[in-house]
């Protein structure tokens, strides 16, 4: 496996080794003692799936008090995802990175607690599998509004599909108090 850093640190993405031959290909999506040695020391408790059509748009999204490493990649279709720093105080704040994942790159990111994660569907469906640090606590969830100009994100769609949730979501700036403070997480 072969980890490539990005602008926001902490935030890496993931090449597996693929193996592939006539009748297709293997690969390991997660072996806690090769993670572990190289350098991804999380523990994971909760393992997600998520399908979605083509367009719609989850995020960004993150809990407050038990904050969320995640381990994401996409199964089936192509993704556009999104980790932004929300660490009040942190030299990298309010900027994000993006990375294509699909199906047929086989990529993983690795988003460690104190940043939001979203993600857009590029593909006709796409399914996405994630691993949880913590586990999921909806009344400790908080979103942010998917295009705050105040991050600038340069989302593949203009109008995605959203959720409720996601569609009244507040800006970065309207949530600071609420936002963990850059070495507590």
């Amino acid at each position: 496996m072969k980890l490539l850093a990005t602008d926001l640190p902490g935030v890496v993405l993931v090449e597996p080794v693929v193996y592939r031959d006539t009748r297709g290909f293997f690969l390991e999506t997660y072996n806690e003692q090769r993670y572990r040695e190289a350098g991804i020391t999380a523990t994971f408790v909760q393992d997600n799936h998520s399908r979605s059509a083509r367009g719609t748009l989850r995020g960004l999204h993150f809990q407050v008090r038990r904050m969320q490493g995640k381990l994401v990649r996409a199964v089936a279709g192509e993704m556009f995802d999104v980790a932004v720093d929300i660490r009040r105080g942190s030299p990298t704040f309010g900027r994000w990175v993006g990375a294509r994942l699909s199906a047929e790159n086989f990529r993983q990111i690795y988003i460690p607690p104190g940043f939001a994660h979203g993600f857009c569907v590029l593909s006709e469906m796409g399914e996405v599998e994630y691993k949880c640090t913590e586990l999921y606590e909806a009344a400790d969830e908080l979103v942010i509004a998917w295009n705050d100009p105040q991050i600038g994100i340069d989302w593949p769609a203009s109008e995605p599909l959203l959720s409720a949730k996601d569609t009244a979501a507040p800006r970065l700036a309207e949530v600071l108090d609420r936002l963990p403070a850059y070495g507590s997480v």
